[in-house]
């Protein structure tokens, strides 16, 4: 065997060891969730159910109506990245091929706004909800988040790698900017948009303190706080809790799987030019 083969073949042992560290607390807690209670109190503990159990995963649906709590993140989720992927392709579509005085200061001012750390304006956020009485309801899971400032800097990062002579060429045609941005733009940057809508599904998907605050029906919980729930109901026995957690784990690694492509895509756009 060759000296490149070899070093071909350590360098994958290398990568699927630390792939396997990285999802071990996955897979182990997907072999939990198939223990019951003696079996995870036993010393020394198995990493393998030696008397797998499936009772846990019904026991979820008896102890909590996460369908409906899916149900909610999931259009939240579509509620957000369709509004995302609007509001910031046109902010960046302004900053890309517009000319203005103050361009570069209003750009600067809305990525200063990403320092801005989200627990510092939560409160604010909430009295607003609560006195415009729309608490407990989509629109105040969704209103701080229908645009975003990483939106608009990735999108306006993979707005800068188009050409300007295809604007141009478009203006000389009497095409006008909303035309140019809908019909040619947007589906040039369909990598982009992908990989934002995976950025938002898995920020959105994950939210849990700002769902906790404007809802109080379990009709408007979402997966995250339908799992604090379900830990409250089941503090003795983890394996339901675990097997919660693998069942609201399952969207948002599938829409990981498929979207990791976009992903990398979309984060890497402009990164040479602009």
């Amino acid at each position: 065997m060759s000296k490149v083969k070899v070093l071909q073949a350590l360098s994958f042992l290398g990568k699927l060891l630390v792939g396997l560290l990285v999802i071990s607390p996955i897979l182990l807690g997907i072999s939990f969730s198939f223990m019951g209670p003696s079996e995870l109190a036993s010393i020394p503990p198995h990493l393998i159910p030696h008397q797998p159990v499936t009772y846990t995963y019904r026991k979820v649906l008896q102890a909590i109506p996460l369908f409906r709590f899916l149900g909610n993140s999931l259009v939240v989720c579509a509620i957000v990245i369709l509004s995302q992927i609007i509001t910031c392709s046109l902010a960046a579509y302004a900053f890309s091929f517009f000319k203005f005085k103050g361009q570069r200061v209003l750009f600067l001012t809305v990525l200063a706004t990403m320092m801005i750390p989200v627990d510092s304006i939560i409160i604010a956020n909430y009295l607003t909800i609560s006195q415009l009485k729309l608490s407990d309801s989509y629109f105040a899971l969704v209103a701080p988040y229908l645009t975003s400032a990483m939106g608009i800097f990735l999108m306006r990062q993979s707005f800068l790698t188009i050409p300007k002579e295809l604007h141009e060429a478009a203006t000389v045609d009497g095409c006008g900017h909303l035309r140019f941005w809908f019909s040619i733009v947007m589906p040039i940057s369909k990598p982009a948009i992908a990989s934002l809508g995976v950025y938002i599904f898995i920020q959105v998907y994950n939210q849990f303190l700002w769902p906790l605050l404007v809802t109080n029906t379990s009709n408007m919980r979402t997966v995250q706080v339908g799992m604090s729930i379900l830990r409250e109901a089941e503090a003795v026995d983890y394996g339901v809790v675990l097997a919660g957690a693998v069942m609201i784990l399952i969207p948002s690694v599938c829409v990981f799987i498929f979207g990791q492509k976009y992903l990398v895509k979309g984060m890497t756009a402009g990164s040479v030019k602009g």
